[in-house]
């Protein structure tokens, strides 16, 4: 399993596709299977559940995910000490966005709930799951200006040797 980890915005889902394709294997998105199982979309599992349960919903997801496919997670899967354990026991591949790229990507988003709010409250999440980030990552890839393709040609290019 290639599970691509990183902040939302660094383009995990993009990229995720384009690798699957690349490799001739499945693409999972993570957070549309969540969606699908619970009936609800991610915004209305937070306001009606809480973001504990969504993470929850995350877990069971790992914990039940098998075979050879290329997973985009969700943005704070790494929050959770047994998620990373699950994403190492597979190959993480993070895809790092500096700060001012996420914004720039994500700054007409409304449907992320951990999206709105105060711009210093946003900086200090990012900043806060950096080390996880980099802690479960077997690669690093950065994806600041450069395309789709290009980067799922890079971590093809890294899997292979």
């Amino acid at each position: 399993m290639i599970y691509l980890i990183g902040f939302m915005g660094s383009g995990k889902s993009t990229v995720a596709s384009k690798l699957a394709q690349k490799l001739q294997c499945s693409y999972i998105e993570m957070d549309e299977s969540i969606e699908k199982q619970e009936g609800l979309t991610i915004p209305e599992m937070f306001s009606q559940h809480g973001e504990d349960y969504f993470r929850k919903k995350e877990r069971e997801f790992l914990r039940n995910t098998k075979g050879e496919a290329v997973v985009s997670t969700g943005g704070g899967v790494i929050l959770s000490r047994e998620n990373r354990e699950i994403l190492r026991r597979g190959t993480a591949v993070y895809l790092h966005a500096d700060w001012e790229t996420i914004v720039d990507r994500l700054k007409n988003d409304t449907s992320r709930p951990l999206w709105s709010g105060d711009e210093a409250e946003k900086k200090q999440r990012f900043e806060d799951r950096l080390p996880l980030y980099k802690e479960t990552a077997h690669h690093v890839v950065v994806v600041d200006d450069k395309a789709p393709d290009v980067i799922a040609e890079e971590i093809a290019a890294r899997l292979k040797s």
